[in-house]
């Protein structure tokens, strides 16, 4: 529910560039704090204000890729958006504290980019096309 109010009210905070840039990103104009960001360069911010947001999107990212999608958000800052946790990952003891040294660093979901793992047969197959053989006529 945008209110002509609330988008000149956070065109106002957040500056012109920036809200023409959440309106083609997100369709919505948001203001908050900026609480982190992760190693893929997004952003994360929240917004507390009861009046300002609706319940349940407090929380947000701004992606750094123009192409962007769900699995460029690594999992501690999936939780943290989900209300999962309540701090985020960058205050949070609990992430800092107990990452295990064998974990790998995240990776986006690759599939349906050039990056995708692809499969290919290391077999021998079961069944041959058939080639003839020629054998040449004369002398």
């Amino acid at each position: 529910m945008v209110s002509l109010h609330r988008t000149i009210r956070n065109m106002r905070r957040v500056g012109l560039r920036e809200w023409w840039r959440q309106m083609q990103y997100i369709g919505d104009a948001k203001s908050g704090v900026h609480v982190g960001t992760d190693q893929f360069g997004n952003r994360y911010f929240e917004n507390m204000n009861g009046e300002e947001e609706i319940p349940g999107r407090q929380r947000w990212v701004d992606f750094a890729q123009h192409e962007y999608h769900a699995s460029q958000v690594p999992p501690e800052w999936h939780s943290w958006i989900h209300h999962i946790r309540k701090d985020p990952p960058t205050n949070d003891p609990v992430i800092k504290n107990l990452t295990p040294p064998w974990q790998t660093p995240w990776i986006e979901n690759l599939t349906g980019t050039r990056g995708a793992f692809k499969t290919y047969n290391t077999v021998a197959p079961k069944i041959n096309a058939w080639e003839p053989k020629t054998v040449s006529r004369g002398a």
